[in-house]
């Protein structure tokens, strides 16, 4: 499924997306004998990632959660976020169906159900970062954030 920029209308290729091509790569030389690696699978790297959400599963259709808790995207709604001041190029979703799953412990997400989850690199190129949002308006930046995680990629 393409996404694409809800403002502009342009094709959008993420750092998920790029995730999800890899991944069917792998697949198809899985098919002719080499091993399977999974793309989109992430390590809980900050202290509120391992105490909430754990490992995550993330691509371009949704999140899963270590406790198999599970959000489905709707929509690729803007591929930039203001991250500090400065904008960074980014993945931002809106949530299917917006919810606040109970996650590890107990804990959930927000305060309230979370209607967009956003994603971007950090510029160490190695830290991925998450951030929950409650808004009805697609965020522009992370400065009404309801919380926010960082998880490396697994080998």
């Amino acid at each position: 499924m393409n996404r694409t920029n809800a403002a502009s209308g342009k094709p959008v290729m993420t750092r998920l997306r790029l995730s999800t091509i890899a991944a069917q790569a792998i697949l198809l030389a899985a098919a002719f004998g080499a091993a399977p690696v999974r793309a989109d699978s992430y390590e809980a790297l900050s202290t509120t990632a391992m105490g909430i959400t754990g490992d995550i599963d993330f691509d371009d259709s949704g999140i899963t959660f270590e406790n198999g808790k599970h959000l489905d995207f709707s929509d690729l709604v803007a591929d930039e976020i203001r991250v500090d001041g400065v904008v960074k190029p980014a993945s931002v979703y809106a949530i299917a169906e917006p919810a606040n799953p109970e996650l590890n412990g107990g804990n959930t997400l927000c305060d309230r159900d979370v209607t967009y989850l956003a994603n971007w690199l950090d510029e160490d190129g190695e830290t991925d970062w998450i951030a929950a949002f409650t808004g009805e308006d697609a965020p522009t930046s992370t400065e009404n954030l309801c919380a926010s995680f960082t998880y490396v990629a697994k080998n």
